[in-house]
């Protein structure tokens, strides 16, 4: 069974960039994980994404991310530092509809920005809830442009 403890250590290693040693220690806290702690998995699936060398996977594990992320209740994420829950849906949105528009799925992508922007309003108004509006804006942009 996996701690969080493991889990953020194995995070920080992963927000270090991308590497293969990140990456297998996030694959193996996912092994570790049971498969109901929706809290662990939507987690460490988000930050396995950005370990991924292919878009297919990087999709594929933000989507399953997002998947787990209605069974987290509003504290499960307090562990982290995320107060609510609710606060780590934009993030998960941005980073799938950013995914769905590199891959060319122009539609998919704006269905995300546009339920990213409609979540957004649990962020903070400043630092990390700023951070993740801009990132949407801009991601709204960018689907625009294409």
């Amino acid at each position: 069974m996996q701690t969080w403890g493991i889990i953020l250590a194995t995070i920080q290693q992963a927000l270090a960039g991308r590497n293969d040693s990140a990456r297998a220690a996030l694959e193996a806290c996912w092994a570790d994980t049971a498969p109901d702690d929706a809290a662990m998995r939507c987690v460490i699936a988000h930050y396995l994404a950005d370990q991924q060398d292919s878009l297919e996977a990087e999709i594929a594990w933000d989507e399953q991310a997002l998947e787990a992320f209605p069974s987290i209740p509003d504290d499960g994420l307090a562990v982290i530092g995320v107060p609510s829950a609710a606060r780590f849906e934009p993030s998960l949105r941005l980073n799938l509809g950013d995914g769905y528009l590199r891959a060319g799925r122009i539609a998919d992508a704006r269905t995300q920005v546009d339920l990213a922007r409609a979540v957004a309003r649990e962020l903070p108004p400043d630092g990390y809830g700023a951070m993740i509006r801009g990132g949407i804006e801009r991601l709204g942009e960018r689907i625009s442009a294409s």
